[in-house]
């Protein structure tokens, strides 16, 4: 490879490594443990490539890559650090670094993407992998509780493996997104990252399909436990055939696959292949110190998309933090937004916020207040229930017949406040859209376009 290299490290060992190994390969470096020497060369109109610590005694290198892309545009920078955690890799991403790497990093491995960034330089502008993460519709990866933090350090580990990975949360806590960042921040970055839904596996011909979407990249079977016998079959068939240059295996689901399995109702052979690392995504609930940073994440989303300026009063932060979540981070984001829009006042107040989730349907307080809750009314319903039985027995099949009475007013309750869309009742309810679906079609009910109860 040729081309003019700018490696700036403050750690002398490895810019004399550099050093040695990008001039073996025939590039001329220029090497510095001053940012402000980088970016004087940078200025000057110096190098086809940067390689850069993050960590720099004049500053930070991530937050030089802003001016670094303003100055030169197209000019390809890889960010290599000892904070080996994905919020790194995230803000390298966003920053639009061009790859990233955390120490202790592989020399050949650093070689190989040198390379390619110096290819690239001379085709056209480096063209992202990382396109999902400007979507205003993805969760954010934010929380610097020790859930997440761990969440993020086992995430950096399992990155450049070629482990499959099962990705297990409630609905509404970022499963997918963290699939995506596995892969977009990867050696696979530049390779497709596809998502299998039950569609694509409901013919003989679905996994060959994905298989050519994919192309070597990532395959993403989210809510994989929602899946039917036959899909399931197809899926451990097309794991069987894979060679060399198979693509990476993901997937998610909100339901115990260990005990689906147990019951029957979930291949065995499947589960064992799809389960090489297993990652956790906490509840909302379980990272309760991470809401008020979420939710100063999503005023400020919604200002950039043109909504006014809020922010929240003390007293409605600390509602917002007792409440339970259901939904998780997904159902806060959209109590927020709403927040957002219908506040008369840049404070949001208690009053407001209390006005709001009392319209979120099975959202209660996690402590304890006056009435009976929906449990204790309940219970008075089936005690009265069995009285009316006398001294016998209900029939058989109790169970069952209660869910059903339960899940009956529920759902279209819920229709009735989503205006008839299934994809946002799934989200209210917190399942998959495919549960909702089938439930749907079990309790029989009508589904029509309708207008919105909130």
């Amino acid at each position: 490879m040729d081309g003019t290299v700018l490696v700036a490290d403050d750690d002398r060992t490895i810019r004399t490594v550099l050093t040695q190994a990008l001039t073996r390969a025939g590039c001329k470096v220029h090497a510095t443990s001053s940012l402000v020497t980088l970016m004087r060369w940078i200025e000057e109109g110096k190098g086809d490539l940067v390689i850069s610590d993050v960590m720099m005694p004049d500053g930070n290198g991530l937050e030089a890559l802003p001016k670094i892309s303003k100055t030169r545009p197209g000019l390809p920078v890889i960010i290599i650090s000892a904070q080996n955690n994905i919020v790194t890799a995230i803000q390298a991403a966003e920053a639009e670094a061009f790859d990233y790497l955390p120490k202790p990093f592989d020399l050949p491995d650093l070689m190989k993407r040198s390379a390619r960034a110096l290819e690239v330089k001379r085709r056209a502008p480096a063209a992202r992998a990382d396109d999902a993460h400007g979507k205003g519709d993805d969760l954010p990866l934010i929380g610097r509780t020790p859930a997440m933090q761990s969440l993020y350090r086992l995430v950096a580990r399992v990155m450049n493996t070629e482990l499959p990975v099962l990705i297990t949360g409630e609905s509404g806590t970022g499963k997918s997104l963290i699939a995506r960042a596995i892969h977009d921040f990867s050696d696979r970055r530049t390779l497709p990252f596809v998502t299998a839904t039950n569609a694509d596996l409901s013919s003989m011909e679905g996994p060959a399909t994905i298989l050519a979407r994919a192309k070597g990249g990532s395959i993403l079977f989210d809510e994989i436990g929602d899946l039917g016998d036959e899909a399931q079959a197809r899926i451990v068939r097309m794991l069987d055939s894979f060679t060399d240059n198979a693509p990476r295996i993901m997937a998610t689901s909100q339901l115990d696959l260990a005990r689906k399995m147990e019951e029957g109702s979930f291949r065995q052979d499947l589960f064992y292949r799809i389960g090489g690392v297993t990652l956790s995504v906490p509840s909302l609930r379980e990272r309760v110190d991470d809401i008020p940073l979420l939710a100063d994440h999503f005023l400020s989303r919604a200002e950039r998309d043109g909504m006014p300026l809020r922010r929240f009063s003390k007293e409605a932060l600390d509602l917002i933090r007792t409440y339970s979540w259901p939904g998780n981070v997904r159902q806060l984001e959209n109590t927020i937004r709403r927040l957002a829009v219908t506040s008369s006042e840049e404070v949001i107040g208690r009053s407001e916020t209390e006005t709001v989730l009392a319209h979120q349907p099975a959202m209660e307080p996690l402590q304890s207040g006056s009435g009976d809750r929906l449990a204790a009314s309940i219970g008075k319903h089936l005690r009265r229930y069995f009285d009316l039985h006398g001294g016998s027995l209900p029939p058989p099949g109790l169970y069952q017949r209660i869910l059903r009475e339960v899940e009956l007013p529920l759902i279209e309750i819920a229709l009735d406040a989503t205006g008839g869309n299934q994809a946002k009742c799934a989200d209210l309810l917190g399942i998959n859209r495919n549960t909702l679906r089938k439930k749907i079609t079990d309790l029989d009910i009508n589904v029509t376009r309708r207008r919105k109860l909130m």
